[in-house]
């Protein structure tokens, strides 16, 4: 064993192969408002406290859809299902922002982000703070509403694709 002082520091490539190697939830971020609307795939999301219910949301500061974000000061958070794949790829970059939205419907609840009407899970939310981290923001974000949670299939994101996290159907269901 080697001593603190002595260690390598970890590289950022280091970091990135390790943390591929975790599952993460795949989740839409959308927002829109005077900022405009906009959205991108995250991973970087998770509970912070149910009492007030709160998420904490990562977002890369050079990220086409963080200057939206912040100046809307609202977003959603879109949990996909297994059926949503293109539409997470889509999102990360695939298609330009304007079009990424495409021909789909799109919900509104309380602060006016688009909601995914088929998403596993919707949550709506204010962006309460905010903390610089490295190239991220970190978002501390009051949630506002939840739309109807869905009993489809999960979909993950580990070891640099996606999968799929079959829902639990009750015997005889």
């Amino acid at each position: 064993m080697t001593s603190p002082d002595t260690e390598a520091a970890v590289s950022a490539s280091e970091f990135r192969e390790a943390m591929a190697r975790l599952a993460s939830a795949v989740h839409l971020v959308t927002t829109d408002g005077t900022g405009g609307r906009a959205g991108l795939t995250a991973s970087s999301v998770c509970s912070v406290s149910d009492g007030p219910p709160t998420l904490l949301v990562c977002l890369n500061r050079a990220s086409s859809a963080y200057p939206a974000v912040l100046r809307n000061g609202v977003l959603c958070v879109n949990t996909l299902s297994a059926e949503h794949q293109a539409l997470a790829a889509d999102f990360a970059g695939r298609v330009p922002m304007g079009e990424r939205f495409g021909d789909r419907e799109w919900g509104r609840l309380r602060t006016g982000a688009p909601v995914l009407p088929d998403a596993l899970v919707a949550f709506d939310c204010r962006i309460v703070d905010r903390h610089a981290v490295g190239t991220h923001d970190v978002l501390i974000c009051a949630v506002e509403a939840i739309a109807d949670p869905s009993d489809a299939d999960g979909l993950l994101y580990a070891k640099r694709r996606y999968h799929i996290l079959p829902h639990r159907r009750p015997a005889g269901a």
